[in-house]
């Protein structure tokens, strides 16, 4: 089973990126459950939503405490709350910043994971760019699935058009294909050092 925890604030989208997540490895003929916890309901409020995905069916439906993933989608989150609680050495790491980890005061936990699956995407701008909005969750998935391989970016985009119409759709799709491409490159990057 592959668990992936995400962290944001109300208003940028982890429930719906977990939802949409979900969908996506579903499409691909596999089990997938998503599910948030949050305090008080409101924009701003720190969020945290639940994806498990599997080849078999899913019986577990506790809150994800040791992740094979994180989605970072805010980082202002990082010194307010334990973000990287659980996560281990051969986890994936996805932050929406376009600053580094040791910028962010991340440099240890930077040194404790494997670089080659630690990835940071300005996903915030890019919403902003295609959406015309600053919701990074479906950027963030673009880039997740680059990363991990749990997913197919076409599986994202067809769960993104599934859910967002016409316009919407397209330009989250878009924020996606953008976001990918962008972790491929850092992935390559990695790969020629």
């Amino acid at each position: 089973m592959f668990s992936v925890r995400i962290h944001g604030r109300g208003g940028q989208g982890a429930v719906t990126a977990a939802e949409l997540l979900s969908v996506a490895a579903f499409a691909e003929g596999r089990h997938a459950q998503a599910f948030p916890t949050f305090g008080s309901e409101r924009t701003g409020a720190p969020v945290v939503a639940f994806c498990r995905i599997d080849e078999r069916p899913i019986r577990l439906h506790e809150p994800i405490t040791h992740p094979d993933a994180l989605i970072v989608q805010d980082p202002t989150l990082v010194h307010q709350v334990d973000l990287f609680a659980g996560i281990g050495s051969g986890g994936y790491l996805v932050v929406n910043t376009s600053s580094t980890l040791d910028a962010l005061g991340l440099g240890d936990l930077a040194l404790r994971l494997d670089p080659r699956r630690v990835v940071t995407v300005a996903a915030t701008e890019i919403a902003r760019e295609h959406v015309g909005r600053p919701v990074p969750n479906v950027p963030l998935l673009g880039a997740f699935a680059a990363l991990t391989g749990q997913v197919s970016l076409a599986a994202v985009c067809d769960a993104v058009r599934e859910r967002f119409p016409a316009e919407l759709g397209e330009g989250n799709v878009r924020a996606a294909e953008v976001a990918h491409e962008q972790v491929l490159e850092q992935l390559r990057t990695y790969a020629d050092a």
